[in-house]
């Protein structure tokens, strides 16, 4: 990896400032391709001099991606949205980015799809990136495909916004309850993306889910912030009716399509390749995320909590 030209799409994103601190730390020249560079500006100071490029890039517009990946020696793909036109970034996108890799000759794609993708799946979101990986197989049969369960992290937008949530309110609503999760670490998950782009002769062409240690309901999830933030909070389980009301709401907590991915379990499968066979270690949720969590407690860390 040291000296390579990795261009990263979505570098300056929570899990592509990772990604692009893992590659400056093992040697590489990273070009991030962002659609306002200005927003990614935070990477520069991670690596020497010179050893970071930044060049606005649309993963919409062909034209630019080829520009972004024009000398790359490798190049990872990012990009992702929650809400919004999923086909166009997750499929249509997906396909420019694979398609100007492959013509541009470079040794490694990786392209950050989800557990849960699939064509059939009752979500759009699903059904996106399940689209966008076939796009990317069909463009560059080599590639490898990454597919997280959730990424939890310092800046995540998912225990932090629970977090935020349940630090306001004496009683707690959990939609999807029972849906399962298998938090993953996002320097883990930068680690085991990193490990594939290093290694295409052994990773090319593989799809691996990741997953952390444990998994855990959204109700277990939801129970673990509480406690962690302290003090102990009632949680009261919203019924399938209700929240699809909610997710009708302008602005609501909740989006249609996203309620329809939470009928579906998001975990690693039983007979799927995960972080140890990137060569990653998972780190458990409890033994890193209340680093962060502290600051979500009435009074800091001099709160008494039970795992304070």
């Amino acid at each position: 990896m040291k000296d390579s030209l990795v261009t990263v799409f979505g570098g300056g994103g929570f899990v592509g400032r990772q990604v692009a601190q893992t590659l400056l730390a093992r040697g590489a020249r990273v070009r991030i391709a962002q659609r306002d560079p200005s927003t990614a500006l935070r990477v520069k100071p991670l690596g020497g001099l010179g050893q970071v490029q930044f060049i606005a890039a649309d993963i919409r517009n062909p034209a630019g991606v080829a520009r972004a990946v024009a000398g790359s020696d490798v190049v990872i793909n990012l990009v992702g949205i929650l809400k919004g036109d999923f086909d166009a970034f997750h499929h249509r996108g997906a396909a420019n980015v694979a398609q100007a890799a492959a013509e541009a000759g470079v040794t490694a794609l990786v392209h950050m799809s989800a557990i849960g993708a699939d064509a059939e799946s009752p979500s759009a979101y699903g059904r996106s990136k399940a689209a966008g990986e076939t796009a990317v197989k069909t463009a560059f049969p080599t590639a490898t495909i990454i597919r997280p369960s959730i990424i939890f992290g310092p800046e995540d937008q998912f225990l932090n916004r629970f977090a935020g949530i349940i630090g306001m309110m004496p009683v707690v609503p959990v939609i999807g309850a029972a849906t399962r999760f298998q938090p993953v670490y996002v320097a883990d998950v930068a680690q085991a993306i990193v490990n594939a782009a290093e290694q295409p002769g052994v990773h090319g062409g593989e799809t691996y889910e990741l997953g952390g240690p444990q998994v855990k309901s959204m109700r277990a999830i939801n129970q673990w912030i509480a406690k962690a933030i302290g003090p102990e909070k009632t949680l009261v389980e919203v019924p399938h009716g209700v929240a699809k009301m909610l997710a009708m709401l302008p602005g609501g907590p909740i989006t249609g399509d996203q309620l329809a991915m939470l009928g579906r379990d998001n975990v690693v499968a039983p007979d799927a390749k995960g972080l140890d066979a990137l060569g990653v270690v998972a780190t458990p949720m409890d033994g890193v995320a209340d680093k962060w969590m502290v600051r979500f407690r009435r009074h800091g860390r001099f709160t008494g909590t039970a795992n304070a």
